[in-house]
């Protein structure tokens, strides 16, 4: 028998775990001008300014 997934963030302050939800993780691909590859950046960013952390 598995054990049950606990999704509920256990901790002592409230407004703090539901700020946590506005957080995002965004990872974004950029070339290497120099060799041509692709490698990837990740960034936690607010779920409001994504659009413009995948533009920039």
């Amino acid at each position: 028998m598995a054990k049950a997934a606990k999704t509920a963030i256990k901790t002592k302050d409230q407004k703090a775990a539901s700020e946590a939800k506005n957080w995002t993780k965004v990872v974004r691909t950029v070339r290497s001008p120099k060799t041509g590859s692709y490698t990837f950046k990740e960034s936690i960013v607010h779920k409001d300014k994504v659009i413009a952390f995948l533009k920039g």
